[in-house]
């Protein structure tokens, strides 16, 4: 299971804002305590269920090439890549990835996690609402999160000379397109993980017994994406208390040289 979007960019935005702790560090610390602690989940899950051997002895990729046959999707290829738990699909190129951990393997852990992704395609040729606006976010939510540290330093450069402010607030903006992205993430796997049990159980790949397991891998891997997006909107909340309310020292001096005349 991909995690794609894991942003910890704040630290070194403020490394050079202030060699100093502040309160706000708080926000970081519970998002990274937040994320440890559902990574170590997700593996720890993936590893006792993949002690268990599926009954129909088809391996992840056999598993994935039967749910797209049974659900009409024949143009998507299912490739081996290297790495454990760095399935994906590409829409863009309809190629299904399983990892070293899913695509030979024979294990109840791996066919729920190709099952996964088998949902992401069958989302893709349904058009999903949600996968086509999470698609459409990409490029912008890469840019805002690579920009974003960098227009906020711009900012505290410029910042009294009036427009650091206004630099700061794109900054912050462009940081929130990528909390964005990982909200609109939420429904979209959530969603992928409710096809794949219903496949699994309609192709007759898994019984009762292994769908049970199987929920509890996908659900310990969808935690993955909550952490994600708390530890997301955690740093966004930090950014708008030390920069949100700042004005300006040009802007205060000429609202004072209004109030005076």
């Amino acid at each position: 299971m991909h995690t794609i979007w894991e942003i910890n960019i704040l630290g070194g935005v403020f490394m050079l804002y202030g060699f100093y702790f502040d309160p706000t560090y708080i926000l970081i610390i519970i998002g990274m305590v937040i994320c440890m602690a559902a990574s170590a989940h997700v593996n720890s899950t993936f590893k006792k269920y993949s002690r268990y051997r599926s009954n129909s002895g088809l391996t992840g990729a056999q598993a994935a090439a039967k749910i797209l046959e049974s659900q009409g999707i024949y143009d998507v290829q299912i490739r081996h890549v290297s790495g454990d738990l760095t399935d994906n699909y590409n829409p863009s190129n309809k190629v299904l990835s399983l990892s070293d951990a899913t695509y030979n393997s024979t294990s109840v852990a791996a066919i729920g996690v190709a099952a996964h992704e088998c949902g992401h395609a069958m989302q893709h040729q349904k058009g999903y609402t949600p996968i086509a606006v999470r698609n459409a976010l990409v490029p912008f939510a890469n840019w805002g999160a690579r920009l974003s540290w960098l227009l906020i330093i711009a900012g505290l450069i410029f910042f009294g000379q009036g427009t650091g402010q206004t630099i700061i607030n794109i900054g912050i903006f462009a940081f929130s397109l990528a909390v964005i992205f990982q909200i609109v993430t939420l429904p979209v796997e959530f969603n992928a993980s409710g096809r794949a049990i219903k496949v699994l159980e309609s192709t007759g790949i898994f019984g009762s017994q292994e769908l049970k397991y199987t929920r509890k891998v996908l659900g310990a891997a969808a935690l993955t994406y909550v952490a994600a997006a708390a530890s997301s909107i955690l740093q966004l909340l930090r950014l708008i208390i030390l920069f949100g309310g700042r004005r300006d020292n040009r802007d205060k001096s000429i609202s004072q040289g209004k109030n005076k005349v």
